[in-house]
Formats: C-alpha cells, sequence, structure tokens
C-alpha cells in the first residue's frame, strides 16, 4: 500500500529505473519503489530533474514543497488524467449563478462552524462560546452574499480561538499567519497546510477543477476549491491533533520550537513527530452513519468531494457537508 514520504535532510531526489532514489550527504541512499509512494512532502532543499518528475507524473505523484520554516510553498500536481467537461461546466455554472454559488458557500461554511462547535462540546466548560457559535450558524442562512459568510466564519474562529489558551495551557493570543508568534500559533498553521495538501490529493483523484471554488474567490495561481473544503477538515483533522499532541506532552514548546526565533517555528523534530501523528490519524477508521461501515479520515475527504459532484450534476437535490458526531 502506498504512504507519504516527508524529506526532512537536504540531498537529491532521482529515478533510478523503476524506483526513486533519495540521496542524502555523500554516503545515506534510499531506494523507494514508485508504486509505494503515494505523496512526497519536501521540508528541506533538494536537487531534482526532469527526468524524476517526468517519472512522478507518469505515476500521478504529487509532492509538496515546504520552505526552511515549515511554511507550505506549493505542488508538484501531474497532469490531469481525470477530465469531465461536463463537470467543469457545471462547477462554472455554480459560480457564476449568485444563489447557487452562495448555497454551496454556506455549506462549506455550516459544515465548518459545526466541526468547530463540536470540538468545544466534547472539551466542555465553553458553554457561552458554544451559544455564541450556534447563534452564528443560524446567521448563515440568512447571508446575503459571499462577505456575509467570511464575516460569520471569522467571528467563529475568533470565539473558537478564544478558547485554545485555556484548552491548552499555551499563549495565544490571537490567530497570526506570516509569520506566527507563539508556538500555538505555528502548530496550527503547519496542521493546516497538511489538511490543505491531502485535500488538493483528494481533488486530483476526482474529476473537479480546483481553482473554481465557490467561498473562496477562484484567482491565478492557487487552487481555491482547496480552500473551500479544507474548511471543513481543518476543525477535524488539524485542530483536534494540535491540541491532542500539546495537552498529552507529545509536542513541547521548550524542545520542539526553534528558541532563536522566538518558538515560533517548529523544529525538524517537532515537524517529523507532528506528520508522524498526522499520517496515523488518517489511517483511523471512524463508523460512517451513512454508509454503514469504517472509513479512513483520509477517504472522508474524497466522499465528501464525490457530495459535492453530485451535488452539481443534479444527482443529488442539497449537498450536506460532513459533520461530525464524535
Amino acid at each position: 500500500m502506498s504512504r507519504n514520504y516527508y524529506i526532512f535532510r537536504s540531498g537529491r531526489i532521482k529515478r533510478e529505473e523503476k524506483t526513486v532514489l533519495i540521496e542524502i550527504g555523500q554516503n545515506e541512499k534510499k531506494f523507494i519503489p514508485i508504486e509505494d509512494i503515494d505523496q512526497l512532502f519536501v521540508f528541506s532543499e533538494v536537487d531534482l530533474n526532469t527526468a524524476f518528475l517526468n517519472f512522478a507524473s507518469q505515476n500521478k505523484i504529487l509532492i509538496h514543497f515546504f520552505n526552511y520554516y515549515g511554511f507550505y510553498s506549493g505542488s508538484f500536481v501531474p497532469r490531469e488524467s481525470n477530465v469531465s467537461g461536463t463537470l467543469v461546466v457545471k462547477q462554472c455554472e455554480f459560480y457564476l449563478d449568485h444563489s447557487k454559488r452562495l448555497e454551496i458557500a454556506r455549506r462549506f461554511v455550516e459544515g465548518a462552524a459545526h466541526n468547530i462547535k463540536r470540538n468545544l462540546e466534547k472539551k466542555g466548560g465553553f458553554d457561552a462560546q458554544v451559544k455564541k457559535i450556534k447563534e452564528l450558524i443560524d446567521e448563515i442562512h440568512t447571508a446575503k452574499d459571499i462577505p456575509d459568510l467570511m464575516s460569520i466564519e471569522a467571528h467563529v474562529r475568533k470565539t473558537y480561538y478564544s478558547c485554545l489558551e485555556a484548552i491548552t495551557g499555551w499563549e495565544f493570543g490571537s490567530r497570526e499567519y506570516h509569520p506566527p508568534s507563539n508556538p500555538l500559533n505555528a502548530l496550527i498553521s503547519f496542521g493546516n497546510s497538511l489538511v490543505y495538501t491531502q485535500v488538493l490529493k483528494a481533488v486530483y483523484q476526482t474529476p473537479l477543477n480546483p481553482s473554481v471554488s465557490y467561498l473562496h474567490e477562484p484567482s491565478e495561481r492557487r487552487f481555491s476549491l482547496c480552500l473551500d473544503v479544507s474548511e471543513i477538515f481543518k476543525p477535524i483533522l488539524s485542530d483536534r491533533l494540535t491540541l491532542k499532541l500539546v495537552n498529552l506532552g507529545i509536542i513541547k514548546k521548550e524542545e520542539h520550537f526553534d528558541k532563536d526565533l522566538n518558538f515560533a517555528y517548529l523544529t525538524e523534530e517537532g515537524r517529523r513527530i507532528f506528520v508522524e501523528h498526522f499520517d496515523k490519524l488518517l489511517e483511523e477508521t471512524i463508523y460512517h452513519r451513512t454508509l454503514k461501515r469504517k472509513v479512513k479520515y483520509k477517504n472522508l475527504i474524497l466522499l465528501e468531494l464525490y457530495k459535492i459532484i453530485k451535488y452539481l450534476l443534479g444527482d443529488e437535490k442539497s449537498y450536506e457537508p460532513l459533520k461530525v458526531w464524535w
């Protein structure tokens, strides 16, 4: 079974017959059968050539690049092979029709807000914040445009983030991005980047066009549909894992953040720990109430995308986002 590979040290990646050869320094070499690789995550400086990229493209391997500080930079995405002109036309039709776009955007915000609320309910002791989020969820159904929805979502997250210091005992303040000013912000950003790459991988497996979106405005040089769908899964994957690693003491401020950079960046060891637990989480299963069987977390993303496809094509009258009950 193929799996994710993470590269943390500088070196070279190249094709060696039907394997991928990763060379670290002068002496360390690792040969990986191409069929064993699902995605590659590169967190260091590596040399690679077009022969390797062609090999990766032929085998539908996505490669994700992160900068020195662990922030997501971009992805190499093979040429689309699973295409549908009919679906692309429908995606554009829903985007151009204000009421249709607003309806599907509402669902993304509704799913994200519910899953955030569920995180607080599981922790307990945040009744006032849960009540506030419920009130904001009610406002989603009367939002008149996309800016209204974005504002509601921002208020949901602000309410949620106000609880994080109490939940973790770590300083948080407010949500900050480039750069984060403290370890908790850094963990959330890192986790959200991993969620985005998983959604991108899942979108690539479908005929959906990743650049046509509904909540986030489509623009050049970004896969905005992945941003839309990520909103639903960030509370389930990134946030829950971050809180678990902090509360169980698996990731520690003094050990896993760079002291010379005000503890705002994960060290290599911190990143290794996070991605190890992230991969384990993706392989965990939950009982799916609709399918009446166990489903891996990573497959929940693909199932979500196919619900969207059915809605766009008219096979379903509505799109209901994933709302966690566990």
